[in-house]
């Protein structure tokens, strides 16, 4: 059996251990690529809800909560975030069939939000609130684009860097290749 490349292998997968007795940390920090855009859209209706709930309330540890779930499923896809097991164990599976799009641009778009949210955390214990929330505000904005349009302003980004060879094409042949998305 051919072992996945690390941006293959699925969500669900456990760590492998390697043959010298060790983890194979590139299971462990596996994104699935595929993603389930379904799953994904609806983890951003759920980051919109939390978001929007800590900006109302100005309560900080929302923050810190959102921040986490980022860089959850960031380093390990959505195997360990709540709000990305919601959405790919139970919601998204409810709605029947999957639309399955290249997880690299979604894994990046993950990243994107981490390091708003990293930073509002770091701007609100640091005094500066205002500066905070005008981060979640565009978290807020960039989540609701995906979460209810089907636009993910990271995965935009992605294609641009994409383009510039700011990323390797290596990294997704599917974003590259346009008769692979329409497989």
């Amino acid at each position: 059996m051919t072992k996945p490349s690390p941006l293959q292998a699925p969500a669900h997968q456990p760590a492998d251990v390697s043959g010298n007795g060790g983890l194979d940390w590139r299971t462990v920090f596996a994104f699935p690529n595929p993603v389930n855009e379904y799953a994904a859209r609806i983890t951003a209706g759920l980051v919109v809800v939390l978001a929007v709930v800590t900006l109302l309330t100005g309560w900080a540890w929302g923050l810190v909560a959102l921040a986490i779930g980022f860089w959850l499923r960031v380093l390990f896809g959505p195997r360990i975030s709540p709000l990305a097991l919601l959405s790919v164990k139970l919601l998204a599976s409810r709605i029947g069939h999957a639309k399955l799009v290249a997880g690299p641009p979604k894994r990046f778009a993950q990243g994107i939000g981490a390091a708003l949210t990293t930073a509002a955390v770091v701007l609100f214990f640091t005094g500066l609130q205002p500066a905070a929330w005008v981060l979640l505000t565009l978290l807020i904005v960039a989540a609701s684009l995906e979460a209810f349009v089907g636009f993910c302003l990271g995965c935009a980004i992605f294609g641009f860097l994409l383009r510039r060879g700011l990323i390797p094409e290596e990294v997704c042949e599917a974003c590259n290749n346009v008769t692979l998305r329409r497989a």
